[in-house]
């Protein structure tokens, strides 16, 4: 079954690109399009798709906005937003109001499809480079409230990890770092994840806003 896709954005030939784009991946249907916020809210309520590509910045009603109402009054449809914006706290403030994912512009055709994919089997998508800043900003959130969050009671030692893990450093480097066995390292992680219940680092970022423990705020 095709994934059916709105796409949303106010320059008329990125939105034409963004369809034709669209319209050569296996497994992708477009059923609709719009130029502003209250034209997206409107005709996706009719033709009711799978996922909305969405650009933050829309006439009328901001994507952020969009999203929020999309998400609270359609239960089914997933947002993929896309946009210029690299700033944590539109990522943030997207993930918070419902978004499933976050694209940056300037992102290769193959990534599109990679996090319509990721979208569409329920995870979460954020672009690389957003998806380092936002773990790290987490991290430092929780090691100042340590403590005070009982959903997430993480161990300083996963804080470690997760931190290093943020920065890039492998498996081994963070074995190194820490004076840890690779296996020990790799325990602490399965950990981590496992007591959250989650198993990609976006999904993490997103648990982290939904509770609370990483603010929406600039």
């Amino acid at each position: 079954m095709k994934a059916r896709v709105f796409v949303a954005d106010d320059h008329a030939l990125l939105r034409a690109g963004l369809v034709k784009l669209l319209e050569t991946m296996d497994g992708v249907e477009v059923v609709g399009q719009a130029s502003d916020g209250e034209e997206v809210l409107t005709r996706a309520a009719q033709c009711m798709p799978d996922m909305v590509l969405l650009d933050i910045a829309m006439p009328k009603l901001s994507g952020l906005d969009v999203c929020a109402r999309l998400t609270k009054g359609h239960a089914g449809v997933r947002v993929l937003m896309l946009s210029m914006h690299k700033e944590q706290q539109y990522v943030r403030k997207a993930l918070q109001n419902g978004a499933s994912g976050y694209l940056l512009k300037d992102a290769a055709p193959d990534e599109l499809e990679l996090a319509i994919c990721a979208v569409m089997n329920g995870r979460t998508y954020l672009s690389p480079a957003l998806a380092h800043g936002m773990v790290t900003d987490m991290v430092g959130t929780l090691k100042g409230n340590a403590g005070t969050h009982n959903n997430a009671s993480l161990t300083p030692r996963q804080l470690e990890v997760l931190k290093l893990a943020a920065e890039g450093l492998s498996t081994k480097e963070i074995a190194i770092k820490l004076d840890l066995s690779v296996k020990t390292v790799d325990t602490h992680r399965t950990n981590l994840m496992n007591q959250l219940g989650i198993h990609d680092l976006a999904g993490l970022v997103r648990y982290a806003i939904r509770n609370g423990i990483v603010s929406a705020s600039t």
